[in-house]
């Protein structure tokens, strides 16, 4: 289930830039590798400003990948904090487990002490 859900936010982190690099290849203008490193700059939430969208549609494009940015990293943050939320619980339930095993009360021995 893991993999599933980390492949699942690679898969769309992939195809949010992809998109975002071919939207602003033709509504910008820009080169594939200037339409590529502004989807990832902005995707990031770095904003170098070496490139700024000219056109309605180019700004419009850039909040929605703004937007499309946050809300990936969100679901990211979520799913590895609910990992390691399980790591976690999994191994307090093994120390109480164990704990338990060693100071389980047994019944007397024949050479036991009986105070």
């Amino acid at each position: 289930m893991r993999l599933f859900s980390a492949l699942s936010i690679l898969g769309t982190l992939v195809l949010i830039i992809a998109s975002g690099t071919v939207f602003f290849r033709y509504v910008e203008g820009w080169s594939w590798l200037d339409a590529y490193f502004f989807t990832v700059v902005t995707l990031s939430t770095v904003g170098y400003g070496s490139l700024v969208p000219a056109t309605a549609a180019g700004k419009i494009g850039t909040t929605v990948m703004i937007f499309l940015g946050l809300s990936v990293f969100v679901v990211a943050v979520q799913q590895f904090g609910s990992f390691a939320m399980k790591k976690r619980q999994e191994h307090t339930e093994w120390l109480v487990g164990h704990w338990r095993h060693g100071h389980e009360e047994r019944p007397p021995r024949d050479g036991d002490k009986q105070g």
